[in-house]
């Protein structure tokens, strides 16, 4: 019987170390803090004040001292300001656990593991089986289930060797083969200012997702590429180890900057499978005109969303779909967002912050069984 078994909180079963405990707060911690170690070190011991996190044989202290010592931190240079940084292992950890909290049912899979709907002389076996056509290859032939259907077909002592070997082209059975395909990925993460108003911290679940995305890519797609583009007044590409310091600025949203910018990275990836993600809060509000910055927070712009609705129309062309998950409910940007889509031709999602990483990552995966528009 399939279901959940519920038990008191036990914590004198926590088999795992006081660091490992204090790692995870403190992971969460640092998150929200955008990579400053200084300040999570300082909500890790108001908290400690204030809970009682700490043991009397193992201090704040003492884990701050075993972060550095296996690597999650390290002393930063005098270049870099002279304080205590995220080290590359810290990086790595704050990546996986995202991952872990956003797509924990995920297991590691194979390379480029990306179904299409085509099927035939692919690169990866299946299980599945069909009768030999003409063309097939030899190593994709099933000997035991061939030599079956010649005992089926012929008899009992058909495949023996006595009085010959009776295996006929109807007898045998191959391995239908599944086309697999690498995927492009540009993922656009709004960092105007209306990520962190009216009291809700929008930036920091959109960061979670860039950071289980980049992991599971690595993890389990490794010959697929992700590249993320970040968009204010302007917009620039950030790497991988850039995303736990993701802060929004006093910007407007330039989302015609972010597709420019998404659209050019595309154009030098081979492959045919490509497609732009875009998270964002807001409406469109802002351009850069060759004698400075068009901007305007007040409603629709029509100059503006023309020009997005252009772009959409180009990626379609250029067979790049594009998913946007927008978080917020203001009825008159989710019309925006509506048109946008439909001029694309891509997918919408009027999602929470709560169910953002199962919505991208339900797409993301759903994209990955075809190829991309």
């Amino acid at each position: 019987m399939l279901g959940f078994q519920f038990h008191a909180t036990r914590p004198d079963q926590d088999r795992r170390t006081p660091f490992q405990r204090l790692l995870e707060l403190f992971t969460e911690v640092v998150t929200h803090t955008s990579g400053d170690v200084e300040e999570a070190m300082e909500w890790m011991r108001a908290l400690d004040d204030q809970h009682g996190l700490t043991e009397p044989d193992y201090t704040m202290d003492d884990f701050f001292e075993e972060l550095k010592a296996k690597g999650y931190l390290r002393e930063a240079t005098e270049s870099e300001g002279g304080n205590v940084q995220l080290g590359s292992r810290g990086e790595q950890h704050m990546r996986r656990r995202a991952l872990d909290q956003i797509f924990g049912n995920l297991r590691k899979g194979t390379q480029g593991k990306h179904r299409s709907r085509e099927r035939g002389q692919g690169d990866e076996p299946s299980e599945d089986r069909r009768p030999y056509r003409f063309g097939d290859k030899l190593d994709q032939v099933d000997f035991g289930a061939s030599l079956r259907n010649a005992q089926i077909h012929h008899g009992p002592g058909a495949a023996s060797g006595r009085g010959g070997f009776m295996l006929t082209e109807d007898d045998l059975v191959v391995e239908d083969r599944e086309h697999r395909s690498t995927t492009a990925t540009v993922l656009m993460i709004d960092i105007s200012h209306s990520m962190i108003l009216y009291g809700e911290d929008r930036i920091t679940p959109a960061k979670k997702v860039a950071m289980a995305l980049a992991e599971l890519v690595m993890v389990k797609y490794p010959k697929d590429t992700l590249d993320i583009v970040v968009f204010g007044d302007d917009a620039w590409e950030v790497s991988i180890g850039d995303l736990p310091y993701l802060q929004v600025g006093p910007f407007h949203t330039n989302t015609v900057a972010g597709l420019e910018r998404s659209m050019d990275i595309l154009r030098r990836r081979k492959t045919p499978n490509r497609q732009i993600f875009m998270i964002t809060d807001g409406k469109p509000s802002c351009l850069k005109e060759p004698d400075g910055y068009y901007k305007n927070s007040f409603g629709l712009d029509p100059y503006i969303t023309g020009k997005c609705h252009n772009l959409a129309r180009q990626c379609r062309k250029l067979g790049i779909p594009i998913t946007t998950f927008m978080i917020a409910t203001d009825p008159a940007l989710q019309r925006f967002v509506s048109d946008f889509t439909e001029a694309n031709g891509g997918r919408a999602f009027f999602t929470g912050l709560k169910g953002l990483g199962d919505t991208i990552f339900s797409d993301f995966e759903r994209n990955r069984r075809g190829k991309a528009r």
